[in-house]
């Protein structure tokens, strides 16, 4: 039997920097991964927004040039409109380089990591992970869920789980030559191509990211299919890609909003698990971070003080998610748009003066996820 203070289940941003910030706290922390390598089944667009890039230190030579402009596009791809900022606003992310440094420092901070283990469930407060060597048990005073939308430490814990869902597809690769304009993040707002949110093809001057993300059950012919549909018709907006270079991404994306039951006596969860992601932008890597630090707050009280039943009142997503609201109602609005004539006609306001503003408010604006309160064991000592 091995025993551990904290389990944590997924190695993705959200898992690794729980780990890592547990472990400098001085707790002993098992990371477990099912992939072998970090850098394979990369699911997340690597797209950070400039709220986090100030609040979060992140290894420059893993982040790419910095984007101010992007364009939305209407089904019929005439008369984009054009927000341009004053401030950096997004960085794209080698992500699977900044995965290897990110395990990197975590096992330099005391993190255990088992990459290539499978979490097979929970009972009797013991987990099974199932590893090159075979099964074995695990006994951990709490443990984190950041496995992932569907996540199976949330089924076991008997918390809240992700119910409205998005599937996207992307494909990244390096472009064959330097683009001549600046940086630049396309969208492309079309239901009939990507059903309920939208495509996107960002070229930061060194790679392009072209994807599409909707409800899965509307695409007609799935995923790919829309891809290259949209490579078909926007050939001008989706760079020429070298077959053997092509990384493929792909996954779920909660967007209902947080949970709101994400923690119990016997662990919590983050990341997309909890549902950390904007429901409106579909953003979560800004949101996976607050919440892991709030995570680690509430853990590293629970672990000094032995008051692990006060886990679920001191972490908690009710409240949070009442700050969601307005991006959840044009969450439920986005979804309800089915046709090509419907979105055209978005875009005669979104050309005005008030549009263009709430386009940029919500594109450039800081209010992707609130910062959470003060864990209340830290507050309070007790």
């Amino acid at each position: 039997m091995q025993t551990t203070d904290v389990l944590v289940v997924g190695a993705g941003l959200a898992g690794l920097r729980t780990a890592t910030r547990l472990a400098e706290r001085g707790h002993d922390v098992l990371l477990v991964d099912r992939r072998e390598q970090l850098r394979t089944a990369i699911r997340t667009t690597g797209i950070f927004v400039r709220r986090t890039l100030e609040d979060f230190a992140l290894p420059e030579d893993c982040l790419g040039p910095p984007i101010r402009r992007v364009v939305l596009y209407p089904p019929s791809l005439r008369r984009p409109v054009r927000l341009d900022s004053g401030h950096d606003e997004f960085r794209v992310a080698d992500m699977a380089a900044l995965y290897e440094a990110s395990v990197e420092g975590a096992a330099a901070a005391g993190v255990r990591v088992a990459l290539g283990t499978r979490y097979a469930g929970r009972h009797d407060g013991e987990s099974l992970l199932v590893g090159p060597d075979g099964p074995r048990a695990v006994r951990a005073r709490f443990v984190v869920g950041a496995d992932g939308a569907h996540s199976r430490v949330a089924r076991d814990l008997g918390l809240d789980r992700n119910h409205h869902l998005l599937s996207g597809a992307e494909e990244v690769f390096p472009l064959a030559r330097p683009t001549t304009g600046p940086p630049t993040f396309h969208c492309v707002v079309d239901p009939c191509l990507a059903p309920g949110y939208l495509a996107w093809v960002v070229d930061d001057g060194r790679h392009a990211h072209v994807g599409v993300a909707g409800y899965p059950h509307r695409f007609p012919n799935g995923m790919r299919a829309a891809l290259r549909e949209l490579a078909a018709r926007a050939p001008g907006l989706v760079p020429d890609a070298p077959a053997e270079q092509v990384e493929r991404r792909g996954g779920p994306i909660p967007v209902g909003g947080l949970l709101r039951r994400i923690g119990c006596a016997e662990g919590l969860l983050v990341g997309d698990a909890a549902g950390a992601v904007s429901p409106l932008t579909a953003g979560g890597l800004d949101p996976c971070l607050r919440l892991s630090d709030h995570a680690v707050d509430v853990l590293d009280a629970a672990l000094r003080h032995g008051h692990a039943q006060r886990v679920a009142g001191a972490y908690e997503g009710a409240t949070l998610r009442a700050r969601f609201r307005g991006r959840l109602l044009m969450r439920h609005g986005l979804a309800q748009v089915r046709s090509r004539a419907v979105a055209e006609a978005a875009f005669t306001v979104l050309r005005t003066p008030p549009g263009r503003t709430a386009a940029a408010r919500v594109l450039f604006g800081h209010g992707s996820f609130p910062d959470p309160a003060p864990a209340g064991l830290a507050r309070t000592g007790t």
